[in-house]
């Protein structure tokens, strides 16, 4: 649809509904504005943040009786 065709169409409405169609735009621009914004990880992102203990594979001491 062509600019003209949708400011024609707009402009036929009365004054409380040309209210709410600027209402629904605002509402769609923040809508994309936060489709933009989102970020995927990227591989390695949380390298040194992550931290496992020397004797992870060790028996855990809870169970040498049942060992």
């Amino acid at each position: 649809m062509e600019q003209i065709q949708l400011y024609t169409k707009i402009s036929y409405l009365p004054t409380d509904l040309k209210s709410e169609v600027n209402d629904f735009v605002d509402f769609l621009l923040s809508k994309r504005k936060k489709e933009i914004k989102k970020k995927h990880p990227k591989f390695g992102c949380a390298k040194g943040q992550i931290y496992m203990s020397p004797d992870f594979d060790e028996p855990l001491e809870d169970f040498k009786d049942y060992m």
